[in-house]
């Protein structure tokens, strides 16, 4: 019988679950190392102390008949060759007046390439790339300042947010596939222009409050070809950055757009794309729904693998930005409440924390920046671990209100 596994990220495990390989070697962990079967939280909690995902044998899993599980191994590597590893040089607090700065060029940027693109004026070459590249620099020094800046601001109009969020994102997942730095900057400035043609579309298209008709949405899927105009404009000839917007609509089955191309036929800059499009998209607030939770459209996107999204590349982008990305408001198993700040690179599930409310869910007076990792790590001796991750807007917090 051929051994079907599947590589998971530990925050993702369950119980009933059979655990056939790590990803790192056996020797100096508490494991058997032929194998064992997951039977409890803690186990779980333990192997995030020495890994970051494992691979699951599908057949001698217990609830080896979930769909989820009956997918294609992930023995092909579909991505290059990595470089590498990238390592923060600075501490987040060192970043953030940097991060800050470059957030603002970027937002008042997306606001003028819009504004550009409305009303027919041509882009100025090499303008992008001028605001790119500071940010691409600050994620480099600092992997969590930006995205930890950007959970404590408001979003206000979703195409400029969107623009920057997306080109923070796709430069992060490639910060984490250890790719070059040229390469992270045309990932970064695909990801800020692949909705720019949006802004030659009426306003009740782009904000629809349903299901478009069959004219509108053909408008819509014309944005891709629009914002391909715009990197024509704009002077971006980069084969990652051009690959990242003309694929961003496309799907793993072929059920996107504008090409309905499928499978290994999506450039892997475009599937990486659409899962950073479609993750921002989930968690933003729309006229017709709240926003997910971080953690929440990470779940959903990992639920749509191998369907929607090839599910290495979501299993990559999972651990890129971790079970508890950053600016996730959770609670732990003490009862207090806070945001995850930065994420612990060696143990995922244990990141460093700014504490809100306490155990009685009062406020904490001055806010407490915690790392996990400075905790006990064995449960029965008072170890403390994140329990679950909250909806927005639990307990009445929303990061953004509460620091700007």
């Amino acid at each position: 019988m051929v051994l079907e596994e599947r590589q998971m990220l530990v925050g993702l495990l369950e119980k009933g679950m059979y655990i056939s390989r790590l990803d790192r070697d056996w020797v100096g962990t508490p494991f058997p190392f032929q194998g064992f079967e997951i039977k409890s939280d803690e186990d779980i909690e333990l192997l995030s102390a020495y890994c970051t995902s494992v691979f699951i044998d599908v057949q001698k899993s217990l609830i080896n008949a979930r769909p989820s599980l009956r997918v294609a191994s992930t023995s092909r590597n579909v991505f290059p060759p990595r470089g590498p590893e990238y390592q923060n040089t600075v501490d987040i607090k060192e970043e953030i007046p940097r991060a800050r700065e470059i957030h603002a060029n970027l937002r008042a940027l997306a606001e003028r390439i819009a504004d550009d693109v409305r009303n027919g004026r041509r882009l100025e070459p090499g303008v992008v790339r001028e605001a790119i590249e500071p940010m691409v620099e600050s994620l480099l020094r600092n992997s969590d300042a930006l995205f930890w800046l950007m959970a404590l601001m408001k979003r206000d109009d979703y195409m400029y947010s969107h623009a920057v969020n997306c080109s923070a994102l796709a430069a992060a997942f490639g910060r984490h596939l250890a790719l070059p730095r040229e390469v992270l900057v045309e990932l970064a400035t695909g990801g800020f222009l692949l909705d720019a043609g949006m802004a030659t579309l009426p306003s009740d298209v782009v904000h629809h409050d349903g299901k478009l008709d069959a004219e509108a949405m053909k408008q819509m899927r014309g944005h891709v070809q629009r914002s391909m105009d715009v990197l024509d404009q704009a002077g971006v000839t980069g084969k990652w950055a051009r690959e990242l917007v003309s694929g961003h609509h496309e799907r793993h089955d072929g059920s996107g757009y504008p090409e309905g191309l499928a499978g290994d036929r999506v450039p892997l800059a475009g599937r990486m794309g659409g899962v950073v499009d479609t993750y921002d998209a989930l968690r933003s607030d729309r006229p017709h729904r709240n926003g997910e939770s971080r953690h929440g459209a990470l779940q959903a996107l990992y639920r749509a693998r191998d369907r929607m999204f090839q599910g290495e590349v979501v299993e990559q982008f999972l651990q890129c930005l971790g079970v508890y990305p950053t600016g996730s408001l959770v609670e732990l198993n003490t009862g207090e409440v806070g945001v995850v700040m930065a994420q612990n690179q060696v143990r995922r599930l244990r990141p460093r924390l700014m504490l809100l409310l306490d155990s009685e869910k009062k406020p904490y007076e001055p806010f407490r920046d915690v790392d996990l990792m400075q905790y006990g790590f064995d449960l029965a001796d008072g170890g403390v671990k994140i329990a679950q991750a909250l909806e927005p807007g639990a307990y009445g917090l929303r990061p953004e209100e509460l620091f700007l």
